[in-house]
């Protein structure tokens, strides 16, 4: 058997880690356990009843076009590649010209994938009619 050092500086954060994971598992495994037995089943007449005040709800068909999607897409693609360029700024010094040099070719990349959104006209907003 081996020799567990309970003098090392971390072993107290070490054992709190493991009774919050232990805790937290227990707990959800009973949330779930008595959730799942006191549920109701027949819910869908109260989901579609009216809450407090208010008109009757309605089913209606999506009226949020595919370019709003699209366009979400984008901004969330072109975004985290923008974070990737913070590390770089800090170590700049350290990477030189190599890293000078992978980085424009990243943001050539860039601005290719952004030039070929915008001739294919994903940037530009119809109106859903």
């Amino acid at each position: 058997m081996t020799h567990v050092d309970m003098a090392h500086p971390y072993f107290g954060a070490f054992v709190l880690f493991v009774l919050t994971f232990v805790a937290f598992s227990a707990t959800l495994f009973l949330q779930r356990f008595v959730s799942r037995k006191l549920a109701r089943l027949d819910t869908e007449k109260l989901k579609l009843s009216i809450y407090e005040c208010g008109p009757q709800p309605t089913k209606q068909p999506n009226k949020i076009g595919t370019q709003f999607y699209l366009i979400a897409l984008l901004f969330i693609l072109f975004d985290v590649e923008i974070i990737f360029m913070f590390p770089w700024a800090i170590d700049f010094k350290l990477l030189g010209w190599f890293g000078f040099a992978e980085m424009m070719l990243f943001i050539l990349l860039l601005a290719i994938g952004f030039i070929y959104a915008w001739k294919k006209g994903a940037l530009e907003w119809h109106s859903i009619k």
